[in-house]
């Protein structure tokens, strides 16, 4: 097994490379606006790290999201592309599954990333591997939090509401990513094709007919 992993759906432009063992090579870059600049040097990068060729990989994994439209389609357009150029199959898993994986926390918790326009992505979990509730996206003051530790990028932006976020990674880092997809894949646990998940329209729309012109 060798699973390349990587998520545009938030400002981490991040790849990682997994054995089914463990993480062999992994790099990150924060920058919301390169995404389609820095993806594919970046799994460029883990590759020659991991003395790897494309060819040796035989699953990709791309997050999901939710996330920004244009950020998003970068990561999974991508691993489109390269599970056809490559001949292997490629899945989608949810951004908010593997900030949570990355957490490390066992108990009950959410995770809450940054939406936009004063809003938050956020989920339920019972621990790193299980989601309860969600996607969803709301305003951070109508998070259902109920005591419960929020962690995330959007925990930390809005820290009065959501509680800072703790010492938990703030971005859904693709080492957790590829460790999370590999522990599926090894168990048979099915994953979903890589199609983004859209929780509202994009904010680029094509423009409607024009107005008729009377005199």
């Amino acid at each position: 097994m060798l699973v390349l992993a990587f998520d545009t759906a938030t400002p981490a432009v991040t790849a990682a490379l997994h054995d089914g063992e463990r993480v062999l090579a992994e790099s990150t870059t924060i920058d919301a606006r390169r995404h389609g600049e820095l993806l594919a040097p970046t799994i460029e990068l883990v590759l020659g790290e991991a003395g790897a060729s494309p060819r040796d990989v035989t699953a990709i994994v791309a997050g999901s999201g939710p996330g920004p439209y244009t950020g998003l389609r970068v990561g999974l357009m991508t691993a489109q592309g390269l599970a056809t150029t490559l001949g292997v199959p490629a899945y989608g898993i949810c951004t908010l599954d593997a900030v949570a994986y990355g957490s490390g926390l066992t108990g009950p918790f959410l995770v809450a990333t940054d939406a936009r326009r004063k809003e938050v992505f956020w989920a339920r979990y019972s621990d790193l591997r299980t989601r309860l509730d969600g996607p969803f996206v709301d305003r951070p003051a109508d998070v259902p939090v109920e005591g419960l530790p929020v962690v995330g990028a959007g925990a930390q932006l809005y820290a009065d509401l959501l509680g800072g976020g703790g010492d938990a990674p703030p971005y859904p880092y693709a080492g957790a990513l590829a460790a999370l997809a590999a522990e599926r894949l090894a168990q048979g646990i099915p994953l979903d094709p890589p199609r983004p998940i859209y929780l509202r329209r994009p904010d680029a729309v094509a423009p409607g007919a024009p107005k008729r012109v009377t005199a």
